[in-house]
Formats: structure tokens, sequence, C-alpha cells
């Protein structure tokens, strides 16, 4: 049977696991994202945006550091109880120092950033919800991280969440997201088993093209240095949402 959103207990998320997979070190794939993103971010003028958000945050503070120079406000919104504990823990007890390292990269290819990693932690609020909840052009930019193809199996709810992320900023808003590409149900750790639903750059291109204008897709290849979670690389994305038509 296929997998839904809801029919996961996302306050399970093994979040110990999955950081000690993915971010206790700075994987080259991750190097790319952050190249791609900083190029994005470095046309914006500097806290120049009121509020951006992180959609679906989980525990990845890299992408809460790179909005970190645009932004006067930055929420995380998260909707499983361990990842927004994490998260607390990082602003109010001070981050791992494991994220120095990206902090340190972010900052060099943008150098608008805060000095330091909590500096660049300081604007951000977390938010302890579910991200199809949020409200209509509620944000100027809104990011996305290897949310809406690791939420489900199905492509439908897939192209939901898609849409909802690009709902919640303002017409005109900014997009900047991150996809696993073709995405299977993986496992984390020893034994937890999380959905996935495959999509690829023409995939992320058909449910955004009615959603934006300005897009763009780009590809990144296999990261070697990453558990074999079963996908092929990374889906990169920018754009900015459309303006109702004059006289609509």
């Amino acid at each position: 049977m296929t997998t839904h959103n809801d029919d996961v207990d996302w306050d399970r998320w093994p979040v110990a696991d999955y950081l000690a997979e993915n971010y206790r070190d700075l994987h080259p794939s991750d190097a790319a994202v952050i190249a791609h993103h900083s190029a994005f971010y470095r046309r914006i003028p500097p806290r120049s945006l009121d509020r951006s958000v992180e959609f679906g945050a989980g525990p990845n503070l890299y992408p809460l550091i790179l909005a970190a120079a645009a932004s006067r406000r930055i929420d995380a919104v998260e909707a499983g109880a361990g990842n927004v504990a994490y998260l607390e823990r990082q602003i109010l007890c001070g981050p791992d120092a494991s994220w120095l390292p990206f902090h340190a990269l972010c900052r060099r290819l943008n150098p608008d950033l805060p000095a330091t990693l909590a500096g660049a932690l300081a604007d951000v609020h977390v938010v302890h919800a579910d991200v199809r909840e949020l409200a209509p052009g509620g944000y100027d930019l809104a990011s996305m991280h290897f949310v809406a193809e690791g939420a489900t199996e199905d492509r439908a709810e897939f192209a939901d969440f898609c849409r909802a992320f690009a709902r919640c900023v303002v017409p005109g808003g900014l997009l900047v997201a991150a996809f696993m590409e073709n995405l299977p149900t993986y496992r984390i750790g020893p034994a937890s088993r999380w959905p996935g639903c495959p999509v690829d750059p023409e995939t992320v291109t058909e449910v955004f093209t009615p959603l934006t204008h300005e897009l763009t897709v780009t590809h990144i290849d296999p990261d070697s240095t990453l558990p074999a979670y079963g996908d092929s690389g990374m889906v990169l994305l920018t754009a900015r949402t459309r303006r109702p038509s004059p006289g609509r």
C-alpha cells in the first residue's frame, strides 16, 4: 500500500541517526547546494526580506544559515517533535560544532552573512506546526529542503506539498528548494523506514511551471560519501511565484 504523510508518526523521526548519517560532516553534495543557493541569495539585498520560512525545517541548520543575510525573521516550521526540540536547543543553548564548517562555507560564498554561527541563527523562530496549514502569502521567501519527496510515496501528494510551499509566499515571492532525485522508500539508522516519492528534474519542472516564473531547475550528481538511500542525486530549484493576471 502507498504510504501518505498522515500515515507516518513524524514525532518518531530518528534525529540523532539522521544527523550522524548526513550532517556531522560537510559532504560534497551539500557544498554544491550551498554554492547554488548562495548565488541566489547574493542577488537579494541584505535584510530586505521581512519574513522567510523554512518549509519543513527538520534538524538541518544550513538552509537557516543561508537565509540569514537576506531575512529579518526566519520561521523554521516543523511538525516533528524531535526535530523541533533539536532546533530549539541549537538556538537557545548554542549550535553543535559540526555546523561550523557549514557556516564558514556559507559566509565565504556570501560575506553579508553574520560573522558567527550563533549570529546567523539569531533571527530564527522555531514554529511547531504542519506546513500544510501555513496561511497563503505569509512570507516573502520560502525555502524547502528534502521535504515534499520525503513526506509521502504518492506523486499527487508530493505535488500538493509543492503547491502549499509556493502558496505560502506573496505573489511574486521567492522560492528556493532542493529535492532528492528518485528517492525511494528508505531507512535511517538500523531499522526505521520512511516514505520516498521518486521525482526528477522533469517532475519538478512540471509541478512548478504553472505556479512560478523565472523558474530554474538543475541537477547534482549522486554523492558517494552519503548513505546509499537509493537516490540518484539532487534537484535544485529557484523561482518567483506568479502574480495574478491583470483584471483578475
